[in-house]
């Protein structure tokens, strides 16, 4: 039996009803966490709760960039659970590849605003409730670190919220609150597998192949293999970690 790293500690995740969203869930309360699961799509986010273990597990439907929805789903969660010990805002799109002259100003809004408004709206509202000694996890990607023509609003948005995390980081440091960003690379995973056909329809060629070539490790990875280093952040695991960009990409990066 391992040791429960969450045991009793109450986690908000944002794009609950998604690959990483649902492992990360399952992961946490495995370790004895109670979750708040939030998600736009709420036939998505029904679903994902139903494969859950039910004690401990609410859900609340919201749009992470606005900033009504996020008060209800903080709110939803301190009336439910008490307190906020972890928030892993993951929630995310994709947009598109394009040239820059043909990219659509209204996709560039969109990702921005997931991404980063509402990495910011989650922090803004959930910072002032957090317990002393929690944990801000928030989902960038191997994107937010590198830079490749044509995906201007995905890898704007990711940079971005790395700069989010830094001011965090120095805010909430104090309180003894860490801030993280988690960086994964390609995903065996429905969001991924669109980002590989937009980009295969781009280049005309196999996305999926020409990412694998990318990689050291040579393949994709799990979202299971990325819950359990967002497992090692919001825990005390890393209790001296913060202000780090924390690379889960088989080596993309490198």
């Amino acid at each position: 039996m391992h040791k429960e790293k969450l045991s009793g500690k109450t986690c908000l995740i944002t794009g609950g009803a998604g690959s990483l969203g649902l492992a990360t869930a399952r992961l946490f309360l495995a370790h004895g966490a109670q979750v708040m699961l939030v998600d736009r799509d709420g036939a998505a986010l029904e679903k994902a709760v139903a494969s859950l273990p039910a004690n401990n597990v609410a859900h609340h439907v919201a749009d992470v960039a606005e900033s009504a929805n996020v008060a209800a789903y903080v709110s939803a969660t301190l009336s439910r659970f008490g307190s906020i010990d972890v928030l892993f805002s993951n929630a995310g799109n994709f947009g598109k590849v394009s040239p820059i002259a043909d990219f659509p100003d209204d996709v560039f809004d969109s990702v921005m605003s997931v991404h980063v408004k509402g990495a910011f709206l989650a922090a803004k509202h959930c910072a002032p409730h957090m317990s002393e000694g929690g944990s801000i996890v928030i989902t960038s990607s191997v994107a937010g670190v590198r830079g490749d023509a044509g995906v201007y609003a995905y890898i704007t948005a990711k940079h971005a919220q790395v700069g989010l995390m830094r001011c965090l980081a120095k805010e909430l440091a104090p309180r003894g609150i860490r801030v993280n960003t988690v960086h994964p690379g390609p995903i065996d995973n429905g969001f991924q597998l669109a980002v590989e056909q937009g980009l295969g329809a781009a280049i005309k060629a196999d996305g999926t192949e020409f990412f694998n070539q990318m990689i050291p490790l040579g393949r994709h990875g799990t979202a299971e293999e990325v819950a359990r280093a967002v497992l090692y952040l919001a825990s005390d695991d890393s209790s001296f970690v913060t202000g780090s960009t924390h690379m889960v990409d088989g080596g993309m990066s490198v």
